[in-house]
């Protein structure tokens, strides 16, 4: 066997069925309700998915990030965990868990956010002025795919047919 077609028999996948872009859409908002448009007529909409494809980084920068913000923002995720941890703790006492799991949550709160605005101070410094900014960040496909099994594609494209603004 040569090696060309070692290539080719790992490339199928025989435990999945062969599928058919039967639109394109620019937005997943669009791909969804032609899925949905599809499962209105009684489609059979397990042989169907929407797939992204082109991703591309997004990043989007919020502000700029100094001492007293990361400090700020380190407080606030220390108190979350903080409160987190002390309420589970309280629940053990046999006699008042209520009562403990409140005031363990408070002393969370309280210890978390100084413990969370160290934390954050400390990882500032670290960058010396790397990254002095906060953002968010995300993948996002540039175009979505709606497939469908090639055995029922060409009825899923009629009932598509008139619905759609995708490209086929």
């Amino acid at each position: 066997m040569s090696q060309h077609s070692t290539v080719q028999a790992s490339a199928v996948r025989a435990h999945e069925p062969a599928r058919r872009v039967i639109a394109t859409f620019d937005d997943y908002a669009d791909a969804e309700r032609a899925v949905d448009h599809l499962s209105d007529q009684g489609f059979e909409v397990d042989k169907v998915a929407i797939i992204g494809r082109d991703m591309e980084y997004h990043e989007q920068v919020l502000g700029r990030l100094n001492y007293g913000g990361a400090a700020l923002r380190g407080a606030g995720s220390g108190a979350i965990v903080g409160a987190l941890i002390g309420w589970v703790f309280g629940l053990f006492n046999w006699i008042d868990p209520v009562l403990s799991a409140a005031v363990l949550a408070c002393y969370g709160i309280v210890f978390g956010a100084i413990v969370g605005a160290l934390f954050g101070l400390a990882m500032h410094a670290l960058q010396r002025g790397r990254r002095d900014f906060h953002s968010v960040s995300a993948v996002r496909p540039k175009y979505y795919d709606v497939v469908a099994d090639s055995s029922v594609a060409d009825r899923a494209v009629q009932l598509l047919s008139g619905v759609t603004d995708g490209r086929n």
